[in-house]
């Protein structure tokens, strides 16, 4: 095979894959998983194998399509699986999308980012590109908080020359402190609306 027909095959299957991964999100949207926790809950509580699964699977849908809100997820995975299982899952899925997400724009390049990322934010920190050494350790900061838009930095981290390795080894350090204060922050701030609502 000619690295011409290679490098064909690898669309082909790129394109499919963002295929099945757009009408799994649509499929998952009309169940309504990524806005109520009863529908996710019955969803993947329904098998210890099968559910754990399809909950990884949602959370890299979330990643990869940042327009689905992925918050309620996060909270979700621990409230289901229980604190370790929950957190276990929800940085497999995260990891897994992060790292898709970074391939696809490392692939498709800026069209697509500018596709996927709001312009304001695209505005907000394209200017970082320009000093690449700034911004890897902006972009390692900024994973390893949870306030930071995640998954507009990875896509724009795929413009800069950073190896994939040197990501890979960022996502995976960082982002399970960003996992872990987000769902407790999720967990805390429902108890405390649901303590609030009952009084």
């Amino acid at each position: 095979m000619s690295i011409a027909q290679s490098r064909k095959l690898l669309n082909i299957i790129s394109l499919m894959g963002i295929a099945v991964t757009i009408s799994l999100a649509i499929y998952f949207y009309q169940l309504g998983v990524f806005k109520d926790m009863n529908a996710l809950q019955q969803l993947v509580g329904q098998s210890a194998i099968v559910g754990p699964l399809v909950f990884v699977l949602i959370q890299i849908i979330q990643v990869v399509i940042p327009i689905i809100p992925g918050g309620i997820s996060l909270a979700a995975g621990v409230i289901i699986f229980g604190p370790y299982w929950g957190f276990v899952y929800n940085y497999v899925g995260i990891c897994i999308g992060s790292l898709i997400l970074f391939a696809l724009g490392r692939h498709y390049g800026k069209p697509l980012i500018e596709h996927l990322v709001s312009e304001k934010i695209f505005d907000k920190y394209s200017h970082m590109l320009d000093n690449e050494s700034r911004f890897e350790k902006i972009f390692a900061i900024a994973i390893f908080l949870p306030v930071a838009p995640d998954d507009a930095l990875c896509l724009m981290a795929s413009l800069t020359n950073m190896s994939f390795k040197k990501y890979t080894a960022i996502i995976l350090l960082a982002k399970p402190a960003s996992i872990f204060l987000y769902s407790l922050a999720l967990l805390q701030g429902g108890q405390l609306l649901s303590q609030l609502l009952t009084h």
